[in-house]
């Protein structure tokens, strides 16, 4: 009788994964994902919105 050759080992980082992507946190679940800064004081607050106000709004 033949003997079946033993199967090669698997390289673990080749495996598929059918986990549900929607479990995972993404950046976006994140304050930092949206841009938001640290603690930041009112007066750069001020700052940063007169910075990024649209033309429109002038």
């Amino acid at each position: 009788m033949s003997t079946a050759p033993e199967p090669a080992p698997r390289d673990p980082k080749a495996a598929l994964i059918f986990d549900d992507p929607l479990n995972q946190q993404s950046s976006d679940d994140t304050d930092r994902g949206w841009g938001e800064r640290g603690n930041a004081d009112s007066a750069a607050d001020l700052k940063r919105f007169l910075d990024e106000k649209p033309p429109h709004h002038l």
